[in-house]
């Protein structure tokens, strides 16, 4: 039945059920429970006011509208979504026997009018579904009606080449290379955000799709909808957060391996790229230059004055990034404080002990307040007071050992329930106390996010990837999508991070061609862990792959790997307005072409090209040997390709060559022609 006295949200009871619709920013909040409601409202963090709102309601269908979504919820709680124009967005999948409808005569003939595709039937299957579970509260289901020809991207990043999720199934859980960030975006013209931070699972099924959560108190979503994708973009991000700005220094080149082993090691790195004139924004400290893991330090025997190397560095112009990790050794000097304190992630069986690599460790809880304040305070004192401003939150999923998410209990309540909030709660920490201590601008790196990291500076990187060309396409999918999931600021290991041996022919190619891709990406960076190996200064330590500078690969490497770098260089002032657009309105800098050109019907089919911004259109080569291939150019446009000039009209397939030493890149014809060609000139 319908709760008709409330007049701020739509409410439905039936037993022990209660659904409330409520306006939300500028989208509509979907929660049911069988309890009562819990107070938190998990990635929604945003005041909004709600002003356009209207509520009817009936003995048989009632309505909600919120400016350009509404719902009818019926007398049996199935809820369908429309647009003003009533164009069907999304339709609850129920499957039941419909009794004691009021003013029917005939139960059998009913069809609401208000319903698509409506239909008695014995299956007894509901859209939503709240089962008790042993050792948990509830497992919750929410299932769709699938709908041909709709087209899915978004959800984060996951490690497969399908860019389009239509026909996957996804798992909703945080891994090493796997972030889930549970906001989609459909080409039917609505954004849905999964607002539950259990462990669980979506399947985009062609009979059905179907969102789980494994142990929950509550189902939890969002929706909204526009008549763009950047329009759905902005009533996201309102929301849930808009993107921190990011600081010049993410603009250019950033260096790294697996791992400068001493201080002088890395400032020689620093010097020569300085000396060879080859512009770089930041250099960067791995892991295992700490005494113990949770030390939160530098091994002074070789980082023996982190103020002078900072203060070199930053005569250069180069910034110094340090990895911190959240796991505590039981040896560290502050393992007994944090146990004591209730800062530690506990274990609700087994071993305590939640990763095992060099040492016994205990990831700290971040989503307890002051155990993020106490990590910070180290931080501070042994980092942050030397001048180091961004900082590498490595192991944020975080990596357990196992991925047996049942065995770990966090403060906010049981990992099953709450454990994909941790990456957030992380960058939180971070970015709330950098902010305190005055710095306006905070992007840290970060391997894994939810859905409104982005309002805590989470640059992510998409994690310890295969360093092959398969690979490079898997990531291709995975930065599209992260940036449709709302988290603009995302960049992976260029040529990857396992495998990859500097003097391998095909490897060399593999990192050109993922370099001349990453140019146009949000942050270009160098990382990896590469063959052969270095040994370690000593039995405590651990191993430090082979050279990965931009010169490491011989001389040819060298000079295309310049060349677009100078690209890179060129074309700071459109990459600048692109961060800005990025921080007021949640764009994501890399666009799938369907989000660019969403009235193109071509490019919901073009998976393997991007536009980098509105302007410049990017066709990355996936493939070793490949030195031509096709490129779609989009409609409602005219396109001039930068290397040869040669102009073309949208709507068309040509081919293009791409030698070793470039990939095709286009250029919109506009007003801002000049401009945008002179970016470009080597």
């Amino acid at each position: 039945m319908f709760v008709k006295s409330k007049n701020l949200y739509l409410e439905w009871r039936n037993d022990d059920r209660v659904l409330q619709v409520i306006p939300w920013g500028e989208g509509l909040r979907v929660r049911e429970t069988k309890n009562k409601f819990s107070e938190n409202n998990w990635a929604l963090t945003e005041d909004v006011d709600v002003d356009d709102f209207e509520l009817k309601y009936s003995d048989d269908v009632s309505y909600i509208r919120n400016g350009s979504v509404k719902a009818t919820v019926d007398h049996f709680g199935k809820i369908v979504f429309y647009d003003l124009n009533e164009h069907l967005l999304l339709e609850e999948y129920w499957r039941i026997r419909r009794h004691s409808l009021p003013n029917q005569q005939d139960q059998n003939d009913f069809i609401d009018s208000n319903m698509v595709n409506q239909f008695v039937s014995a299956l007894k299957v509901e859209g939503r579904e709240l089962t008790p579970k042993t050792g948990g509260d509830y497992f919750a289901t929410v299932r769709f009606e699938s709908q041909d020809n709709e087209h899915i991207y978004g959800m984060g990043q996951y490690q497969q080449s399908q860019l389009d999720l239509k026909y996957c199934t996804l798992e909703l859980a945080q891994r090493n290379s796997q972030t889930t960030v549970p906001f989609m975006m459909s080409s039917k013209g609505y954004g849905f955000l999964w607002n539950n931070p259990a462990i669980g699972r979506v399947t985009f099924a062609k009979n059905i799709t179907e969102w789980t959560a494994i142990d929950t108190n509550e189902i939890d979503y969002w929706i909204c909808c526009g008549q763009t994708p950047k329009e759905i973009t902005e009533k996201y991000v309102q929301v849930t957060g808009r993107p921190s700005m990011m600081p010049d220094y993410g603009l250019g080149l950033w260096q790294s391996k697996m791992r400068y082993q001493t201080q002088e090691e890395l400032l020689e790195v620093a010097r020569s790229y300085y000396n060879q004139n080859i512009p770089l924004s930041v250099i960067v400290i791995d892991f295992f230059h700490w005494t113990k893991q949770g030390d939160f330090k530098f091994d002074s025997k070789y980082w023996p004055d982190p103020e002078s190397m900072v203060g070199e560095l930053k005569s250069m112009g180069i910034e110094l990034m340090v990895s911190v990790w959240p796991n505590i050794d039981e040896r560290s000097e502050n393992y007994d404080e944090m146990l004591e304190k209730g800062y530690l992630i506990r274990s609700d069986k087994g071993s305590r002990v939640s990763m095992k690599f060099q040492g016994n460790s205990i990831f700290f809880d971040a989503t307890n307040f002051e155990a993020r304040n106490y990590v910070w305070s180290k931080v501070k004192n042994h980092y942050y007071k030397y001048g180091i401003k961004i900082f590498w939150l490595d192991e944020a999923e975080p990596e357990y050992s196992p991925y047996d998410f049942d065995l770990y209990r966090l403060k906010i309540g049981r990992n099953t329930s709450v454990g994909n909030i941790y990456p957030k709660m992380l960058a939180k920490g971070f970015f709330e106390n950098m902010k305190n201590e005055g710095q306006d601008k905070v992007v840290n790196l970060i391997r894994s996010a939810w859905a409104g990291s982005q309002k805590y500076g989470a640059l992510v990187w998409s994690g310890d990837i295969d360093s092959s060309f398969r690979s490079l396409r898997n990531q291709y999918q995975a930065g599209l999508n992260m940036g449709i999931a709302g988290i603009p600021w995302w960049t992976t290991d260029i040529g990857g991070f396992h495998g990859g041996v500097i003097d391998d022919p095909k490897f060399k190619e593999c990192l050109i061609r993922w370099f001349e891709y990453a140019t146009f990406c949000p942050v270009l960076r160098m990382h990896g862990d590469r063959e052969p190996h270095e040994n370690p200064l000593d039995s405590s330590s651990v191993a430090s792959g082979a050279a990965n500078e931009v010169w490491s690969y011989g001389e040819e490497t060298l000079n295309i790997l310049r060349k677009f770098i100078t690209i890179r260089e060129n074309i700071k002032p459109y990459i600048k307005d692109l961060y800005q657009e990025a921080h007021r309105y949640g764009y994501p800098l890399i666009r799938t072409l369907y989000y660019e050109f969403p009235k193109d019907t071509n490019s919901v089919n073009v998976s393997d090209e991007h536009m980098f911004g509105s302007d410049i259109l990017v066709a990355p080569i996936f493939d070793f040997g490949i030195r031509k291939r096709d490129v779609y150019l989009p409609t409602f446009s005219e396109w001039i390709n930068i290397w040869t000039k040669e102009e073309f009209s949208g709507g068309q397939v040509i081919e293009v060559d791409a030698p070793l030493d470039r990939i095709p890149i286009f250029v919109k014809k506009d007003a801002e022609l000049s401009r945008k060609l002179n970016l470009f000139t080597i």
